[in-house]
This record gives C-alpha cells, structure tokens and sequence, in this order.
C-alpha cells in the first residue's frame, strides 16, 4: 500500500507539470454585445470616485502600511478574510487608495457589476498588471522577450502586443479536441506533459528538471504576492525577496528557451516536437501545433508563461478536491458510483468525462468555496460607471468571486459543499458571474482545458482506486501562494 500510495503522490506531482492555469469556471459568452451604460457619460446621480467608501490612506504611508506584518492589520496569506471584512464594513464596492508605487485598487463584490463591466469590454481587456514581471521580461530579460510589441507573451501584456501574442496561440490552447487527445495519456500519468516529456516526474526527485521547475514556480508565486502588494523597495534596489524572484524566472526561462540561453532543455523538446511533426503525418500535440502555427518562439514564451500560472494552480486545487471529499464520505461514494457506472473495469477514454456531470460539479464547487485564485481584475481603460460611482482610468478593478461564491446573495446555502447545485440549476440560487475561476471573455485562462482534463482525470482516477478519509481536525485555508488549505493534507487512502 505505502509503494501504490507513493506512486499517487507523485502521479499528482506529475500532473502538476503541464501547462495548465491557475489561477481564475464558466463557460465563455460572447463579449461583442454593447453594454453601453457601463461607460455612459457621468451624470449628477453618479458619485464621484473620491466618494467610494474604503480605508483611509494616512499621509505618506497610504494603505501600504496596513500590510506591513505586527502592524497593518491586513495579511498578504490571509487576503481572503481581508476581503470579507472589507465587503461587511464598506459594502460591495470598496476603494483601496494610496498603495505606494501601484494604481488605486477598486474591489468589487457585486455580480452583477462583473457582468455588467465583462460584457461591455472591447477586444482588449486590460488586467492588472505586474510591474515586476514586466520589469523582467522587458527589461531584465529584452534579449530574449523583446518590446512588449514584440514576442511577449500573456502574461503582463495588454492592448495590441497581447492581442497579437493571444490570436496567435488560443485558437490551439483553447480547443476542446486539443485537450481531449490527452485524456488517455494524462490517466496513464505517463509522457503528455505540455512539452511532450516526462521530465523526469517519476524518478528521483531531488535534482530533477520537473523539481527545479516546480520549487522555481513555488518561488515565484511566493514572491510575486510580497513584491507587489508590499512597498515596492525592489524598484529602487534589488531586496533579498527580487533576487530570489528573478532568479526563479530564469531557472524557468532556461527550462522552456534553450535557444537563448546555456545549459537548459527545453528548446531540445521544441525541436524534437518539430521534426516529430514533420516526420509524421499523425495526430499532433498541442507544442506540434503551436510550433506549426506560430513557430518555435511563440511556442517557448507561450509555454513560459502557461507554465507560470499552471503548475501551483492545478496540483492545489486537485489536492483541496481531495481533502473536501475525504471529508464528505457521501458525496466521495456518489461520485464513486458515477465514475463505475460510466467505466464498467476498462480504462478511462476519451468522451468519458462528459458522461461524468457530478465529477465536474465537484469540481466546479470545490472552486466556488475554495478558488485557488480568489480574484479576477481589470485595469480600466477609459472612465467606468460601477457601482453608481464614476472610476477613472487606470483604476485596478479586482472582481473578488471568491467572497461573491460565499455569499448567499447569489448562491442558495452558500456555505454548503453541494455539487448537485451545478445540475439541478432550477432548484438552487445561481449567478453565473459570481464564480469565475478561470476569468471570461478575451482574457480567460489560456490553460483552460488542458486544467480541467488534468484535474478531472486525476480525481477520476483516484477516486476510482481509493476510498479517502480524514480522521483530524478541520482545515483552515490560508493564501501560501494558491489559496489552499493551511496544514498538512493528511488522508488516509484505502484500497477499494
């Protein structure tokens, strides 16, 4: 049993390695149709932005100084609880002015709000934007990533250059038939991470290509939160926290850009997938199809950055649907039966998870309680009506559906783990803009369908070999650097 439960362990790990994201689960909807009172003209009902209600800035020190640690009261691991007492004491918009060195924040809990602002978006959504990671990709790292014109990626980008890098990659990355010829290989937990190798993920550990890149991403996710949402000291010299921050991204940039830089892999991976491509007539992967599309380039800064918001997010929120079921022994035995029911003893295949509805209503509830990314944001690009008051441009708008999909405004018995609310829609409360963890519209997670096959391959089969129990105190979830549960995940797994 201790080998097989090994053999799970890293199964999980290994899955962790591909492309997905994070990070932010609804069907896309069109975003042509105008919403034109979202950027009406202001007129005399409308409230100023100075009049949002929100923590008052001191003079000099702003808000920055709430999230200074034995001082502010507002804790970077604990931003989901910051954002509930700012939705009760201020109401469902909320200004968080006076951040040193960043935009004027906006949070809004209002879902309709976010669908009112969603839909009247036009072709080229801003989000809010890391000013460390574009620090490194256009300024540290030029050489390789160019002007934000040019192969930049996702990540950061906005406006034409995103546009441009986006076109050149969803129509593969975000298609259902690509992510669906993984389905046997992601079950076999073998060689279909996202660029056509194993990296090792089943052999030692220490020292492997899969570990530097997993500890790399772990770092940059830890660092990412402290460096922007503290005073940015980074800016002016390069703290013990950059350094660690830069140094991560590049064990990730040598991994996935070979071409550009010594002593990595993946650009090897590239080309092999090329040749493969061409040697072949077959059916082709997803790195074959961006290397077709795009060439290799676009391939390796579109894997960077997949791979950035990919490998924290699906392992965690994997790991949290595990414990939420091992703490549920009823709903664990009714997705079992589904699961037996739709495979009859043979092996997982393709069109199986659609036959599956309560494995994705698990799953899509464990994100509405526990989203591994809390929030989703906006950087305004014109001046915008919400909530009754006019928002300047440039204002960070963060649509926080982790507070929304707690509140039993928009979901029936909210605090409730009931994924039968997914199906049985007519019977339970629901908005559909409440609970967005991988975003909508022209910025919606990229990785979208490569996270849920890999997240509803792994509970498929784990379900299907383990009965799962927890026999200890419950978890608190806390923001380390994905919004997971705080402590050890201590399940006990027993043969079925």
């Amino acid at each position: 049993m201790r080998n097989r439960l090994g053999v799970i362990k890293w199964r999980i790990r290994g899955i962790s390695t591909n492309i997905q994201c994070p990070v932010q689960g609804h069907r896309a909807r069109s975003t042509h149709a105008a919403v034109d009172s979202v950027f009406e003209t202001v007129s005399p009902s409308i409230k100023s932005w100075e009049e949002v209600p929100g923590p008052k800035p001191l003079p000099l020190l702003g808000n920055t100084w709430r999230f200074v640690p034995y001082i502010g009261g507002y804790s970077v691991e604990h931003v989901d609880k910051v954002c509930l007492s700012l939705r009760e004491k201020y109401g469902k918009c909320v200004k968080m002015a006076g951040l040193l060195g960043r935009p004027d924040m906006l949070f809004v809990f209002d879902a309709g709000e976010v669908e009112r602002v969603f839909r009247g978006e036009d072709s080229a959504p801003h989000r809010p934007s890391m000013p460390s990671l574009n620090y490194y990709k256009h300024t540290l790292r030029k050489d390789f990533f160019g002007a934000e014109k040019d192969c930049a990626g996702v990540i950061a980008v906005h406006g034409d250059s995103w546009a441009a890098f986006r076109t050149k990659v969803s129509k593969v990355a975000l298609s259902t038939s690509s992510a669906a010829q993984y389905t046997v290989p992601v079950a076999e937990v073998a060689d279909a991470f996202s660029l056509d190798t194993r990296l090792g993920c089943f052999e030692s550990v220490e020292g492997s290509e899969s570990q530097r890149l997993i500890d790399a991403v772990h770092t940059f996710f830890i660092s990412v939160g402290e460096l922007e949402l503290r005073a940015p000291w980074w800016r002016i010299y390069p703290t013990a926290m950059f350094r660690r921050y830069v140094a991560a991204l590049d064990t990730i940039l040598r991994q996935v850009a070979s071409q550009f830089y010594i002593n990595s892999v993946t650009l090897s991976h590239v080309e092999r997938a090329l040749k493969e491509c061409q040697a072949n007539g077959g059916s082709k992967s997803l790195l074959q199809d961006l290397v077709t599309a795009a060439g290799p380039r676009v391939a390796a800064v579109a894997a960077l950055d997949l791979f950035l918001v990919g490998i924290d997010t699906t392992s965690n929120a994997v790991a949290s649907t595990l414990y939420q079921l091992a703490s549920r022994p009823h709903i664990q035995e009714r997705l079992h039966d589904e699961i037996t029911k739709v495979l009859q003893g043979r092996p997982l295949a393709p069109g199986d998870i659609n036959q599956m509805p309560y494995l994705k209503a698990c799953v899509k509830e464990v994100l509405r309680l526990f989203p591994v990314v809390i929030g989703n944001g906006r950087q305004l690009t014109k001046d915008t009506v919400i909530c009754g008051y006019n928002i300047p441009r440039g204002i960070q708008v963060i649509f926080q559906h982790y507070v929304m999909g707690n509140s039993e405004e928009y979901f029936s018995d909210a605090s409730e783990f009931r994924p039968e609310r997914w199906i049985q829609r007519s019977t339970y409360k629901h908005h559909a803009f409440a609970s967005l963890p991988f975003g909508f519209g022209k910025r919606m997670c990229l990785g979208r369908r490569f996270a849920e096959l890999e997240m509803h391959v792994a509970l498929c089969k784990i379900v299907q070999a383990f009965k799962m129990e927890y026999h200890h105190e419950p978890l608190d979830y806390h923001i380390h650097p994905m919004y997971t549960p705080n402590g050890p995940l201590r399940l006990k797994f027993i043969d079925r």
